[in-house]
């Protein structure tokens, strides 16, 4: 008999996530406990056993244990097996949330991925699905998982109520690459996407004028698109939203997204969304803190060779990951500042050797 693997042991509800992702792909079963216990509504929320049962469904023979007040948490991964899978998502949190950890797994599926969320699409706490598509998407090629990769995006859905689809389709990979990306370059084009459903179509033409207002000043090359949703794709309820997106010469993207709220003119919208993706840039890096926690995963599970990636600080998510992931695959992260001699400079250099990951679960063609 084989030894049972040492299981991962996590406390808190916070991070959830990355930790379910971290022993699904490490093949070690996750134990997470003490999930808001302290708390008048003590355990997990609806949108977290909403993931589990996603998981679940994505993957074969993986067991999830919850325990009888939800407080505790025991996952025994299987293998991912992809294929066609169909998940509703409860109002309470937007697609984002879910399709995040579901793009850290995907590629190492047993057979191409081909998901469909219904749902929120976009909301103030999670990646909307704009910026997952024209931002994370793209993160995710320069690891080689490119031909195929696509999000589409078929019924917008606004909260409170939703009613939005997209579908996320993803190939499969033997390994991914090793990432050598420390240049960040400089912004060369800025492009966004501005959408307004249920709600009077200038909305977003005016969206884009208020935007143009700020970013202009920086760069000629701005190309800002008004997504038209009518009809049943746009959803239930009435919203909208820019997401914009800087790219550089050699690659790296930053960007920032605001959403609409009750009483809040769009102009004032489009400048929180300029102004944050100027903060963003300012910033550094070739990689923005969003995706800060994806890069790094992807580093990890790369073939056995030294990656290296400039990026800024990190937050506080991207701090906790670091630590469980050294649990998880007993890799750690060496980190120098990128520019000694520039006293100003915030960037990081992040450094790892890969543990050479290959995708033991996909059927041989």
């Amino acid at each position: 008999m084989t030894q049972a693997p040492t299981v991962l042991h996590f406390s808190g509800h916070q991070y959830l996530r990355h930790r379910l992702v971290l022993g699904i792909l490490s093949g070690k079963p996750v134990r997470i406990d003490k999930i808001r216990s302290d708390d008048k509504n003590p355990g997990l929320r609806d949108y977290e056993i909403s993931l589990l049962r996603l998981l679940e469904r994505m993957t074969n023979g993986t067991v999830i244990e919850i325990s009888v007040t939800g407080t505790a948490v025991l996952l025994k991964p299987g293998v991912i097996a992809g294929g066609n899978v169909v998940h509703d998502c409860p109002l309470t949190r937007s697609v984002g949330y879910f399709l995040e950890p579901i793009v850290m797994l995907a590629p190492f599926a047993k057979k191409p991925l081909q998901l469909t969320l219904r749902g929120i699409t976009t909301d103030e706490n999670d990646l909307s699905v704009d910026i997952i598509r024209t931002v994370t998407l793209p993160h995710l090629q320069l690891f080689g998982v490119s031909e195929g990769l696509e999000l589409r995006i078929k019924k917008r859905g606004s909260p409170p109520l939703g009613g939005g689809e997209v579908q996320f389709l993803c190939p499969i990979v033997k390994q991914v690459k090793t990432l050598n990306f420390v240049d960040p370059g400089k912004i060369k084009r800025i492009r966004g996407i501005s959408h307004a459903v249920r709600v009077n179509p200038q909305f977003s033409n005016r969206m884009i004028e208020a935007s143009r207002s700020v970013l202009n000043r920086y760069i000629p090359d701005i190309y800002l698109y008004s997504d038209v949703y009518k009809g049943e794709e746009s959803g239930k309820s009435p919203g909208y939203a820019l997401s914009l997106l800087a790219e550089s010469t050699t690659g790296a993207m930053h960007c920032s997204e605001a959403m609409s709220k009750p009483g809040v003119p769009p102009e004032d919208i489009a400048m929180v969304a300029s102004r944050a993706l100027l903060a963003e840039i300012r910033r550094g890096g070739c990689v923005d803190r969003q995706h800060q926690v994806l890069v790094l995963l992807m580093m990890i599970l790369g073939s056995e060779d030294v990656g290296r990636c400039r990026m800024g600080e990190p937050t506080v998510r991207t701090i906790q990951f670091l630590r469980d992931v050294k649990e998880a695959f007993g890799t750690a992260f060496k980190i120098v500042p990128a520019d000694p001699a520039d006293a100003n400079s915030t960037d990081l250099l992040y450094s790892c050797y890969g543990v050479g990951y290959v995708n033991a679960n996909r059927s041989l063609a």
